[in-house]
C-alpha cells in the first residue's frame, strides 16, 4: 500500500515529523498522519518511534479501523485511533497531528479558553473544544486514546473544529493538507504562549469572528512560505 502512494506525499510526511520536533510541537512523543492520496480509506503514519528519527522506511499504512497493513507485523502508535476515527468522520481532513505541545496543556485543565490572539492563529475561531476522557471511561485511565471507541468520542468533540484539546494530554489539529496542519499545530502552540504572556497584563482583545475567518483564509494562501523556512531550519538542525 505504501508503494502506491505519491513519493512526494511520503517526503512531506517525513519532513513534517522533523519540522514539528524542531519547532517544539513534538518531542519524543506525538505523531502526524496523512490520508493516502490514492485510497481515502487508508492513511500513512510512522511506526511507533520518536518523530525526530522517522525516515521513509518507517512509514506504514493503516486502514480506518486503525489496523496497520504491514506484512512484516510492524506496529504503529497506540493512539493511531485518533487518526483513524477522525479520517472516518471528516472527509474534509487529509492530515492529523496529535501533540503534547507544552503551552497548550494549561488551557485543557482550566476554564481559560484558547482563543485567537493574533492574525496568524485566526483558524482557531471562537471555540476550541476540550475532550474530557473521564466522560468516556471514568477517572482511572492513562489518558491515552488507545481504542476505536475513544477515538470516536474524541472525533465527536472535535466536530468541525480545526483543533481540540485533550485534558491533561495535549491537543489534536486537523487540516486539508500536511502543510496546513503543520501550520496550525505550530501556531496553536504559538498562540497559547502569547495568550499566557498577555493574560497578566490585562484584558485581552481577541480576534472577532470575522477577523478570525478573514485571517485564516488569507494565511491558507501562503502556507508554502513558512513550510519552506521550517523545512530549511529542520535540515540545518540535522533533524532532516
Amino acid at each position: 500500500m505504501i508503494s502506491t502512494a505519491n513519493p512526494d506525499l511520503i517526503d512531506d510526511l517525513v519532513s513534517a515529523n522533523h519540522i514539528l520536533v524542531n519547532e517544539g510541537v513534538l518531542d519524543g512523543f506525538g505523531h502526524i498522519s496523512v490520508r493516502h492520496d490514492k485510497n481515502p480509506e487508508l492513511f500513512l503514519i510512522a511506526r511507533s518511534m520518536a518523530p525526530a528519527l522517522v525516515t521513509h522506511k518507517d512509514i506504514v499504512c493503516c486502514n480506518l479501523e486503525g489496523k496497520v497493513l504491514d506484512p512484516d507485523g510492524v506496529t504503529s502508535y497506540v493512539e493511531r485511533f485518533i487518526h483513524s476515527e477522525i479520517f472516518k468522520v471528516r472527509p474534509d481532513v487529509n492530515s492529523v497531528i496529535h501533540s503534547h505541545s507544552p503551552a497548550i496543556i494549561p488551557f485543557g485543565v482550566t476554564g481559560e479558553r484558547l482563543r485567537p490572539i493574533c492574525h496568524m492563529s485566526g483558524f482557531l475561531g471562537a471555540t476550541t473544544p476540550v475532550y474530557e476522557i473521564r466522560n468516556s471511561v471514568g477517572d482511572n485511565s492513562d489518558l491515552l486514546i488507545r481504542s476505536q471507541s475513544l477515538g470516536r468520542d474524541l472525533a465527536t468533540v472535535l466536530g468541525n473544529h480545526p483543533v481540540a484539546l485533550l485534558r491533561g494530554h495535549g491537543n489534536v489539529c486537523v487540516g486539508t493538507s500536511i502543510k496546513q496542519v503543520v501550520y496550525r499545530a505550530i501556531y496553536t502552540e504559538n498562540n497559547a504562549k502569547l495568550q499566557l504572556q498577555a493574560r497578566p497584563l490585562g484584558e485581552i482583545t481577541y480576534l472577532s469572528d470575522a477577523e478570525a475567518q478573514a485571517t485564516a483564509e488569507m494565511n491558507d494562501q501562503h502556507l508554502d512560505r513558512p513550510w519552506q523556512m521550517w523545512k530549511r531550519n529542520a535540515k540545518s538542525a540535522n533533524t532532516i
